[in-house]
């Protein structure tokens, strides 16, 4: 037999691989997968058809989803990338500012943000659509470019914002009269306890024109190990998409969904001590009601300045409000995901502290 040529690496193997196997189990696959009984061949692609039913029904009630129109994926934030690839280089976008920084990121990757412009903080061919306090965070439509794609996610990250039912039905009649597609994420949802809609399908319209992406780990932030899962949508009157983002089908069960609202309720407790704390240094706070986010407001000061004195005087990580868009300068973001004793630690560092 001749030998295989070719080039060679220097670089061993993996050894303490073989080590894995009385942990997880392989010989014991090898063993079932071996048997006509025991081989299954290649997962369902769109997903496990009872989950899909569970997400549907414990989800989505009333709203007219089917779990036909359910894709079961890996997670909502790959879903964001996968469809960019799936729309291309050659549409346009618009995004909230400021917004998660995924959809800025994966629009640079895919080659349509255009170059980036220092002096503004913007991307050339990417439509910032001003979201602050003085438009109670909602774009001005009638002054907002026509786009191909338009990102919004309610409630906002990193604002805290949920858009009211009314602000939605101005979004999607826009998209409507301008054929663009909406990619909708809500993967806060949960922490909404206002009339605010939890989904943009409970908006006349809203399946025409929008794709949803969710995510119950962001909703409930449980401290297991589980497997992440997403959800597609696809009707067949339009191609739409709803990336949805799951753990396990147990949580979906009625206790593990009490139990996951009362981890939400959890954290909402710690967003009001932590505003408390923020407010007490006569500072503006937004968010924390239907989020687990703070967006306090710092006049005058650069969000980086603010974001190193805070380290420096109280040992407390917040997030520069300028890494989610220009229109979040002068902010910090701050998360309310933490243990209650962390919290209240924090907060009493945060009343001793002076921004100068």
């Amino acid at each position: 037999m001749n030998a295989v040529t070719g080039h060679c690496t220097k670089v061993a193997r993996n050894l303490h691989m073989e080590r894995l196997r009385n942990h997880y189990l392989f010989p014991e696959f090898t063993r079932a997968l071996s048997t006509p009984e025991g081989y299954r061949g290649y997962g369902a692609e769109q997903g496990n058809k009872e989950l899909r039913k569970a997400i549907v029904k414990t989800f989505y009630g009333d709203l007219p989803v089917k779990d036909t129109e359910v894709f079961v994926s890996d997670g909502s934030q790959c879903d964001i990338s996968r469809l960019q690839l799936l729309l291309g280089s050659n549409v346009t976008i618009a995004v909230q500012d400021p917004s998660f920084p995924a959809y800025i990121d994966s629009s640079v990757i895919i080659g349509q943000a255009g170059g980036f412009e220092d002096e503004t903080g913007k991307y050339q061919n990417i439509v910032y659509m001003k979201c602050g306090p003085q438009n109670h965070f909602f774009p001005d439509l009638s002054n907002t470019l026509r786009t191909d794609v338009i990102f919004f996610c309610s409630p906002n990250n990193p604002t805290g914002h949920a858009a009211s039912r009314e602000q939605l039905e101005q979004l999607v009649e826009f998209a409507k009269e301008n054929g663009s597609i909406i990619v909708y994420d809500s993967a806060y949802a949960a922490y909404i306890t206002d009339e605010s809609p939890q989904s943009i399908y409970e908006i006349p319209g809203g399946r025409e024109v929008a794709i949803e992406i969710s995510s119950v780990l962001q909703n409930c932030w449980v401290h297991l190990v589980s497997v992440l899962v997403g959800l597609w949508y696809l009707t067949s009157s339009y191609f739409q998409t709803g990336f949805l983002s799951y753990m396990t089908l147990i949580e979906l069960c009625a206790p593990a969904l009490t139990a996951m609202l009362s981890v939400v309720d959890y954290y909402k407790e710690n967003a009001n001590i932590l505003a408390e704390s923020f407010a007490s240094l006569g500072l503006t706070v937004y968010g924390g009601v239907n989020a687990p986010y703070l967006w306090v407001h710092c006049p005058g000061l650069r969000s980086w300045d603010v974001f190193n004195e805070i380290l420096e005087k109280t040992h407390i990580i917040t997030v520069p409000g300028s890494g989610f868009g220009p229109g979040g300068e002068e902010f910090i973001r701050v998360t309310t995901f933490g243990h209650r004793e962390t919290i209240l630690e924090a907060s009493t560092r945060l009343k001793s502290l002076v921004l100068v």
